[in-house]
């Protein structure tokens, strides 16, 4: 059961939610749950969430939140992403506490990961 009051779940928005089902699926092993024609659920990702079908796009240079994903090799994950169809949009950069780059999956979203390293 979840927390409450805190973050609980997370939607985005995708015109082709097979290409990013295959997308995610591949490069961080979500899992997912088809639920009619507009809209597919992800679970294995550390917070649950959602596509909705849309031609609109979430990125930061829009004022859109960012979703920041861990992970314990930053150039495996990058190269992973680039294999699958994403593409870097931030080149890796240094903030306090580590390093990250930011990438837009097929669609167009914009997301980040993030490492100690």
């Amino acid at each position: 059961m979840s927390g409450h009051e805190k973050i609980n779940y997370v939607e985005l928005p995708a015109a082709d939610l097979a290409a990013v089902k295959k997308f995610y699926a591949q490069v961080f092993g979500w899992v997912f749950a088809d639920y009619g024609p507009d809209y597919i659920a992800f679970a294995n990702s550390g917070l649950d969430g959602g596509f909705y079908r849309s031609t609109k796009q979430s990125s930061t240079a829009q004022g859109a939140a960012l979703v920041v994903l861990y992970s314990k090799d930053l150039a495996e994950t990058e190269r992973k992403i680039v294999a699958a169809g994403g593409n870097v949009v931030k080149p890796v950069f240094s903030f306090p506490g580590g390093r990250r780059f930011h990438f837009n999956d097929p669609h167009g979203n914009e997301l980040a990961v993030w490492s100690e390293q």
